[in-house]
């Protein structure tokens, strides 16, 4: 399907500016119209479509703020979002959060969107817009738990983070490890608050004792976790094994690991989370907890697309998707 997106992208113009020339609402100079029309022209849009969805009050768009459209996890929850859009006959706009609070406090204000879904965290000044703008029906869900404390009241589409923590450490404790760490990610992440409470959890039901030297922030990043790594194989009384908030963390673990002569998993098992593509690709291949991402995409822009088309206020219960333990060859059982 033929979308206003394309017609600017041939023109080389903005949507606005495509909407406007359509419309006729502000001048644009002939040599950009004349443009736009041989754009619709080639491409056999139709403005009668456009023209119909700005008097009711739509603009068949849907805005995506995400951490980084080259993220390799996030790729698969945009590639569910864009096949439901697709099914659905919306246009998917995105922004990464590294946007600034104008900027984003914009994009919501000028209601360039009909809805919005959230996979990254929000400008501090965003908040309060945010929840102005939900509140006049802007259908908001967060694919992935919520980030934020700010957001987490917000419709959701998630995995059982707890549940798949608990899971990934009772596999270690069943397979000997009795030392495990925790590198978690940024202290103001509810998603690896969350992580961290699962593992804290099946090793307190496990009645192993949790040293505060064995929890460690990795940011989220490969790098974070080299460092992190590194404080904890220098402990006199290391870890035998390592569960990491994400898949580019256990990665830096794996690698951080290895640069010292240990091996994984004779000397240190590692378990990741997310099952990235890439975490099959390393060496050796790294067991993890899966999250459907396309899943969650999927199910979160069908949320927004039935409260748009329904005119339906969107309940804050989250949308529970299962998860599933990976295993590969980062986890040796101890003697």
């Amino acid at each position: 399907m033929v979308s206003i997106k394309d017609v600017a992208k041939l023109a080389g113009v903005s949507i606005a500016t495509v909407s406007r020339t359509i419309n006729n609402k502000d001048r644009v100079n002939k040599e950009t119209r004349e443009r736009v029309r041989q754009a619709i022209e080639k491409t056999g849009f139709s403005p009668n479509t456009l023209a119909q969805n700005f008097r009711r009050g739509r603009t068949n768009f849907v805005m995506v703020v995400l951490p980084s459209i080259g993220d390799p996890f996030f790729a698969g929850v945009v590639k569910g979002i864009q096949s439901i859009a697709q099914q659905k006959g919306y246009n998917v706009l995105f922004c990464e959060s590294k946007m600034n609070s104008d900027e984003f406090t914009s994009l919501l204000v000028s209601r360039q969107a009909d809805g919005l879904i959230l996979l990254a965290t929000v400008p501090p000044s965003g908040i309060e817009v945010l929840n102005r703008e939900r509140h006049r029906t802007l259908p908001i869900v967060v694919a992935c738990e919520a980030i934020q404390p700010e957001v987490r009241h917000l419709p959701s589409v998630h995995i059982d983070n707890v549940a798949a923590a608990k899971e990934a450490t009772r596999f270690l404790i069943s397979h000997g490890h009795e030392r495990i760490a925790f590198i978690s990610g940024t202290n103001t992440s509810l998603l690896t608050k969350d992580r961290e409470a699962g593992y804290r959890a099946a090793m307190k039901a496990a009645k192993l004792p949790v040293q505060d030297s064995w929890v460690l922030e990795g940011k989220l990043t490969i790098e974070g976790a080299v460092k992190a790594t590194r404080s904890l194989l220098h402990l006199s009384m290391r870890p035998t094994a390592i569960l990491c908030a994400n898949d580019d963390m256990a990665i830096g673990a794996l690698h951080e690991i290895r640069s010292t002569g240990l091996t994984v998993p004779d000397d240190i098992s590692v378990i990741g989370f997310d099952d990235i593509r890439y975490s099959q690709a390393v060496f050796p291949p790294l067991t993890t907890v899966r999250q459907p991402a396309e899943e969650i995409g999927e199910k979160a822009m069908y949320r927004i697309s039935h409260a748009i088309e329904e005119g339906i206020t969107l309940t804050s219960e989250p949308e529970l998707v299962p998860h599933e333990l990976v295993i590969r060859r980062t986890v040796a059982r101890r003697n």
